[in-house]
């Protein structure tokens, strides 16, 4: 369960953001506990977050900042030998002095049957790992599993600080492995340390980046990959049919061309009967997108993930979108505390308290574009709305900030005035 998630110059964030999920005094009930305590308090969590922006703002570059953290946990020691450049890191481009700065990543988040908080964190220059570090917080006190930094040139790896016995591995091997441009963790992972490993795989099993507007073709993999195995949930082929009907798609049931192989979906037709359409050929777009999100979604509410979804309105109609909400909201569809991250422009999801809005005001981020081309990133909460208020009039009308500041007609006017000089 992914509890925040910490950034700084990645693309156009330069200064470091924090994206928490930690629910405030604004919670409206849809949160879940973790097991945690702080102060003697429960800790609870949001299972959904909204991120709004305007174009550019910078949405887009938050999620792939988790996405960027995922490649490097994943391919670090494997992979990084083998490229030219020895980081591959997207500083800020817009000040040269962004270049010589660090780029941080760092996720909190609780694992275990007997919730555990775990902090995990790396900065990265061009040339290596600059530092990382793994803090474990057993019955709510750190344990310091390493701390790492470049350190002396001699040093190879880096300079390693462990303190006392919550990190059990072989430590000594393990650093003399490490590459200065390799993160402990991955050189952990592949050598079968157990507790590193338990670390590094929620990262390759319970954090998933999709985009439903690219790279469909890989989600209809994924969603077909799961109508053929099934899960502990059971078999997935109803639960998919189920959706796809619940979509008002006209559709009554799939199943597999005996021929092909290829999943067919059948319709009604007129006179009461259905009929199977080429999936490739003659299906919607918008059947494609949804049919393809489903494979995702299902994944990680069995499995407990985060999903992670860029512009979740795109080819999704906005009653869609509010209904994946909605399952994630509902512990009886989402049992296992699976979490949506999204990015989005339908304000619709905001809308009313009395008109029984899919997100509530302590699950709404906003990101902005500062003159200097610099992200910030930051709660609705912060503007303080009230419970009844209509966030989405409030965000439309640039309120909480996050809109584009278009002028009326000014973009029409300046249509109409390269016409006219042409003409002339």
């Amino acid at each position: 369960m992914l509890i925040r998630f910490r950034l700084a110059n990645h693309r156009s964030v330069r200064d470091e953001h924090e994206l928490s999920l930690i629910a405030t005094e604004f919670d409206e009930g849809s949160a879940r506990k973790t097991g945690l305590k702080h102060r003697g308090r429960d800790v609870s969590v949001q299972p959904v977050v909204g991120v709004f922006g305007a174009n550019a703002s910078g949405k887009s570059n938050l999620l792939s900042g988790f996405q960027l953290m995922r490649d490097a946990v994943r391919d670090s020691f494997a992979d990084w030998a083998k490229i030219p450049e020895a980081v591959p890191r997207q500083p800020f481009k817009l000040d040269p002095a962004s270049r010589r700065e660090t780029t941080l990543f760092e996720i909190d988040l609780v694992m275990g049957r007997d919730p555990v908080r775990y902090t995990y964190g790396f900065e990265l220059s061009d040339e290596r790992v600059e530092a990382e570090w793994l803090h474990a917080y057993p019955h709510g006190r750190r344990n310091v599993w390493f701390d790492r930094e470049a350190g002396r040139p001699e040093a190879e790896g880096g300079e390693f600080v462990f303190r006392g016995e919550g990190f059990r591995g072989e430590r000594d091997a393990l650093v003399r492995l490490t590459r200065p441009n390799a993160l402990f963790l991955s050189v952990g992972a592949t050598l079968n340390d157990p507790q590193l490993s338990a670390v590094h795989g929620w990262f390759l099993s319970h954090l998933w980046p999709v985009s439903p507007g690219r790279d469909i073709e890989t989600r209809l993999r994924w969603t077909r990959w799961r109508l053929a195995h099934p899960s502990q949930e059971g078999d997935h082929r109803q639960r998919i049919a189920e959706l796809l009907q619940a979509a008002d798609l006209g559709i009554t049931r799939l199943d597999t061309d005996p021929e092909t192989g290829e999943v067919r979906l059948w319709h009604r037709t007129p006179d009461g009967g259905e009929t199977p359409l080429d999936f490739h050929a003659e299906e919607s777009m918008g059947t494609h997108a949804w049919f393809a999100f489903l494979g995702p979604m299902l994944t990680a509410l069995d499995q407990g993930s985060v999903l992670l979804v860029d512009e979740l309105d795109s080819s999704l109609h906005p009653a869609l979108v509010a209904e994946v909400v909605r399952v994630f909201q509902d512990p009886a569809s989402n049992p296992h505390g699976a979490q949506l991250i999204f990015t989005t422009h339908d304000a619709t999801l905001l809308g009313s308290e009395v008109l029984d809005r899919p997100l509530n005001r302590d699950q709404v981020w906003i990101t902005a574009k500062r003159g200097s081309g610099e992200t910030e990133i930051y709660p609705l909460t912060e503007v303080k709305p009230r419970k009844e208020e209509n966030l989405e009039r409030g965000y439309l009308r640039g309120r909480y900030g996050g809109v584009p500041r278009v002028t009326a007609g000014k973009i029409v006017r300046g249509l109409s005035g390269r016409e006219t000089k042409a003409t002339a």
